[in-house]
């Protein structure tokens, strides 16, 4: 009889199905989860984002520390005033420049014209006050006193100092 036909395995007959039910026990090697794509992926995106991020370099004032030792003078806004150009920036951001020898505020409505009558105000041979004080209104944007700030530096103004003031604290 056939060994095909027989219900009898040989040694060949088994040794075929002993190895059929090895591969079936042991994993595929299609079954591993390769993770070098993802890692791939997740490099590409971290070079994306790192290249698109946006720095922007920030100016700064540098503002001496003070010391314990060094009591702060009182002075009122009329000593300040007297030696002094003064930039005011109203609740609607209009600057007003003062000078000692002007009778009145000048008005300034950008910061174009701002600079512009601050040179006057300091003079064509800088023989004018050398020291700024800044009036900056409680409502008035941060980027129109940073830029009085920056055009006091810009003429060499020194020292340049800063205060704010709501509606009504002022007499004008």
């Amino acid at each position: 009889m056939d060994s095909s036909t027989s219900g009898i395995l040989h040694d060949g007959d088994i040794a075929y199905d002993e190895q059929a039910h090895q591969r079936m026990r042991e994993p595929k090697s299609e079954d591993d989860l390769d993770l070098t794509p993802m890692v791939d992926v997740t490099f590409l995106l971290l070079i994306f984002f790192m290249i698109t991020a946006a720095f922007a370099l920030q100016k700064s004032i540098e503002v001496p520390p003070i010391q314990d030792d060094q009591a702060a003078p009182t002075q009122t806004v009329d000593d300040l005033e007297k030696d002094s150009i003064v930039i005011r920036i109203d609740g609607d951001n209009v600057y007003w420049i003062g000078a000692p020898r002007w009778p009145e505020e000048q008005r300034a409505l950008s910061v174009q014209e701002m600079r512009t009558t601050l040179r006057e105000a300091r003079g064509e041979d800088k023989s004018g006050p050398a020291k700024l004080l800044v009036q900056a209104n409680g409502d008035s944007r941060h980027q129109f006193v940073v830029a009085a700030l920056d055009a006091g530096s810009g003429e060499g103004l020194e020292p340049i100092r800063l205060m704010s003031y709501e509606d009504g604290d002022l007499e004008l």
